[in-house]
């Protein structure tokens, strides 16, 4: 966002704003319990807005408390709005000594929305010829949108302007009122036309006009939408009304006295010290002595937690940094330039290092650009493949390649990236075999604080340096007109990729430094994440072989299911309806059925979610009819129809995404497509299993580790019985049930295992006695009395688990083995629903987390093993606790039992870690092997 070269007017709606920072945040409190969150990101804003923009005329306005005159005209006006949260109107206060300490300008009026006090202030500055910002994101405000007024919504760094709001609504800003009489606003129960949507009103307003000519032209809209549009003829007038904004409200401040004060440093201090945000108060202190010092406070549009969070293992989040300067460019166009780069490549001690491509598929994209850094402040563009008409001369790719090769395959010298594994397969596809990546800013940020925030560039800069950088579409457009970074224009292009490479070093500088404080979290980094990279670069490269007319008949297979499914829906519902229409069901199910509404939806209809018709089919056959179908209806849509679209042309084979920073708990997720999602227990989901097929030749080995997070919950609780169930080789279901119902183990029955297994896991997940008895089909005091017995038995298990929550109510954190740190910032709310979500991931986290560790240890050890041990084994597919392989038939039978074993020693555990395969044609035999494996 640039800042206008005037000093505008800023108008903040104070109660959206502060509202929207509540619940964009997470729930972050001091030591004492007291929420804090929405004041921080209340000041992170406004000291973004003065750095930003300068302002000689500022004022923040908070809506009053009770009603408005809106609601003398209508009584259902926001009606349906929901109490304010505690945790929100405990901070209020101290948002309001904020501004107060900052000096700023603040209004409420009794009786009057924010809105129209901004609209009045609005009006009164472009008469006196100012430029008007409006900071808010509530669309009312679009009606003020003029050439002197803009809305700037914060929170998606976005400044709309009159032709922005013509793009986002469809209508100019003097129709906004008659678009939101017509589509009407939920929000403030403002009623409109049902069944009008934006684009409906977009398109009356463009083809009719005003409201007022809509109400006069009514009969010409045809079909049921012109029935519903006659109908409400006569609230039309009032959904107007209400939606205008005053510009006339009496005020007890003019525009020339909207002037910041002084700042108030001995109040700022005080109420830092007593929110505990203890940098900004540092920052102050140090500062007071100098009236003119101003205090810069990182703008965040995220969560947050910042490194400073992750490292001192305290509460304290605020970061205090200055704006970084633009990168200043040099783009290689001739050999004598090339010359230079290499030179600098070649002195430099880290080499910073970026791909520019035109495609997201890294086995597809064309290679159009390098970029590098090696000192702050600099980058180099190399362009190789710019061909827009027009477009000058580039250095040939050959050329570039051969001279770099050498430098970017050389594992001595240091190399660094952003998501590197992209860049890695990119330069692959070119004859580049990238060594030496030694350092990831996207997985620095991830094992400083995975949960904390997100790990793109753009964030982390705007975050860790205070700067916005040049984002893609700022060069390629968006939407419909964005073009391929092969058409931008070289002059654009060059400092969009010198800066990505200059902004990845300034984060590097600033983030390694303290993820190196904390040397459990930089052995993480250095000994799982960063080895991890090349390993799975390598598995997306080998890809999965699939059987394409085997799936387009699985595809003919789920199709024929559903239309069986779909016509044994119609007998019972007595009528045909669409299968997929949450509306249509909720009228059978509710209306017609009388079924009980078990849960609502956030807009308060009965729901038809997957977890209440499990539940609702115990009462009444139709909903598991529907489940069925849905099952049938995502198998088809996702995988049988979509996997064959997903083959890559050159290489015949689906490749996958794999991505380490995205899960809280440090497990890997795929994408385009996932394939960590198929389900394993239905014979539906395994069909498309069977659809993963070995090459000719060859065959498929699946590796899966036997009931790994329980093996983990012996280790950490030290429990002795769950131990010597473990070590002697039992079912350990079977055990816990003869344990907890005091059976003999050749008692135990079907039914008291399945309770066992079912106890066994949810203990994991933190279910609670009745998430257990809705899952049994049991009473609460039974299932109360089974984890009773289950802790009466294994007590170790339960002095784990209340020590970890203990643990982590005291030091915000818990921990894998292997160091790996979740951040619970909600350990310690008052909010009941939130800190018990946070006692459950307290316990779950280290187990997961320590399962997700040691599956990634476990893949670096057989991606370096294997190399030299059997080359003609590939890994293709990692499926949380399973690895598949795929080589020659008689090899993977050979070395199945030494990869096994391998696995076995990845970690040393006080029970033993077991790991069962199986080998076959196809994915889904292999699997099943497994099974047969374990009830053998």
């Amino acid at each position: 966002m640039t800042a206008p070269t005037t000093h505008p007017l800023v108008l903040i709606d104070g109660s959206s704003w502060l509202f929207r920072a509540f619940h964009a945040l997470p729930p972050l409190s001091n030591s004492r319990g007291e929420p804090t969150g929405a004041v921080y990101g209340m000041a992170n804003m406004l000291k973004r807005l003065q750095r930003e923009y300068q302002p000689q005329r500022i004022c923040v306005v908070f809506d009053p408390k009770g009603p408005t005159f809106r609601n003398e005209l209508y009584d259902q006006y926001k009606a349906n709005r929901t109490e304010t949260p505690p945790e929100l109107s405990m901070q209020y206060g101290d948002v309001l000594a904020l501004i107060k300490g900052l000096g700023l300008p603040m209004i409420t009026v009794a009786g009057v929305e924010a809105d129209d006090v901004i609209g009045t202030l609005a009006l009164a500055g472009r008469q006196q010829g100012l430029h008007v910002l409006l900071v808010t994101g509530d669309k009312d405000m679009a009606q003020l949108v003029d050439e002197q007024t803009h809305m700037l919504d914060t929170m998606k760094n976005q400044r709309i302007d009159r032709q922005g709001v013509i793009d986002k609504f469809g209508v100019p800003p003097e129709r906004i009122v008659d678009y939101l009489a017509l589509v009407g606003d939920s929000s403030d129960n403002i009623p409109g036309v049902p069944g009008c949507g934006p684009k409906t009103a977009a398109k009356w307003i463009a083809e009719f006009g005003s409201v007022d000519d809509i109400i006069r032209r009514a009969d010409e809209v045809k079909g049921k939408i012109g029935e519903k549009l006659r109908a409400a003829l006569p609230i039309l007038p009032l959904a107007y009304q209400l939606a205008t904004i005053r510009c006339d409200v009496p005020l007890p401040l003019s525009i020339d006295e909207l002037v910041p004060g002084a700042r108030d440093d001995a109040a700022l201090i005080a109420l830092f010290r007593k929110l505990e945000f203890h940098r900004w108060r540092e920052e102050l202190e140090g500062v007071a002595a100098t009236p003119s010092a101003d205090l810069s406070i990182t703008a965040q549009s995220d969560a947050p937690e910042a490194a400073a969070f992750a490292a001192s293992g305290t509460n304290e989040i605020a970061d205090v940094t200055v704006a970084s300067p633009a990168t200043q460019v040099e783009i290689v166009m001739d050999a004598d330039s090339l010359d230079r780069l290499v030179d600098e490549l070649t002195q430099a001690e880290l080499i910073c290092f970026d791909t520019e491509t035109d495609s997201l598929d890294a086995n597809q994209a064309g290679l159009v650009g390098l970029a590098f850094a090696t000192r702050s402040g600099t980058g180099w563009y190399v362009p190789l493949a710019h061909n827009y008409l027009g477009a000058p001369d580039q250095l040939p790719m050959d050329l570039v390649i051969t001279r770099l090769k050498p430098l970017l395959e050389d594992p001595q010298r240091p190399k660094l990236a952003q998501h590197g594994k992209y860049d890695i397969n990119v330069l692959a596809r070119h004859g580049i075999d990238v060594a030496g990546l030694a350092y990831d800013t996207m997985l620095e940020s991830y094992v400083l604080d995975a949960a904390g925030n997100r790990h793109d560039m753009d964030t982390m800069a705007e975050k860790y340096l205070n700067h916005r950088t040049i984002h893609f579409e700022d060069v390629a457009g968006k939407g419909k007109g964005q073009i391929t970074f092969n058409q931008v224009s070289i002059d654009k292009a060059a400092p969009y990729s010198a800066e990505d490479a200059d902004i990845t070093l300034r984060l590097h500088q600033t983030l390694y430094p303290r993820l190196a404080q904390v040397e459990p979290l930089e052995r993480v980094f250095r000994t799982i994440e960063m080895p991890l990279v090349p390993v799975l670069a390598t598995i997306e490269r080998n890809g999965v072989h699939v059987d394409v007319p085997l799936l387009r008949r699985i595809s003919v297979e789920l199709a024929g299911r559903m239309d069986e499914l779909q016509k044994q829906a119609f007998v019972l519902a007595e009528t045909e309806f669409n299968l997929g229409s949450p509306k249509q069901l909720q009228v059978l199910l509710y209306d017609k059925f009388k079924l009980p509404v078990l849960a609502k939806t956030p807009k308060g209809d009965p729901s038809t979610a997957e977890e209440t018709l499990e539940e609702l089919a115990a009462q009444h056959p139709l909903p598991r009819l529907i489940l069925d179908w849905r099952a049938m209806q995502k198998l088809r849509s996702t995988y049988a129809e979509q996997l064959p679209a997903a083959v890559n042309p050159r290489t015949q084979r689906i490749h996958t995404s794999y991505h380490q920073a995205v899960a809280a708990t440090g497990r890997l997720s795929s994408s385009d497509p996932n394939l960590q999602n198929i389900p394993v227990r239905t014979a539906e989901g395994r069909r498309i299993r069977q659809a993963f097929v070995a090459e000719p030749g060859n065959a498929l080995l699946s590796i899966d580790y036997s009931q790994i997070e329980l093996r983990l919950m012996a280790h950490f609780s030290g429990d002795e019985r769950l131990q010597q169930a473990f070590r002697s080789g039992l079912d350990v279901h079977q055990a816990t049930a003869a344990e907890v119902f005091g059976l003999p183990l050749d008692q135990v029955g079907s039914d008291q295992r399945r309770a066992a297994k079912a106890i066994n896991f949810g203990l994991i997940y933190g279910m609670s006695a009745f998430g257990l008895a809705r899952q049994l089909g049991i009473g609460r005091n039974e299932a109360a009395d089974y984890i009773d017995r289950f802790f009466g038995r294994y007590p170790g298990v339960k002095r784990f688990m209340d020590g970890t929550r203990e643990s982590a109510r005291v030091q915000g954190y818990v921990e894998t083995l292997f160091g790996r740190r979740l951040y619970l910032p909600n350990i310690n709310a008052r909010n009941q629903g939130l800190r018990q979500y946070a006692e459950r991931t307290a316990i779950n986290a280290p187990l997961q987390g320590t399962a997700a560790d040691l599956i990634k240890t476990t893949m670096i050890d057989l991606h370096h093993w294997l190399a030299s041990a059997a080359p003609a084994l590939r890994m293709i597919m990692q499926v949380h606790d399973e690895l598949v392989f795929e080589g020659p038939e008689a090899l993977i039978r050979d070395m199945a039992p030494a990869i096994a074993d391998r696995m076995c020693r990845a970690a040393p555990l006080a029970v033993p870690l077991v790991a069962d395969f199986g080998v076959a044609r196809d994915w889904d035999q292999a699997h099943q092997a497994i099974g047969h494996a374990r009830s053998a």
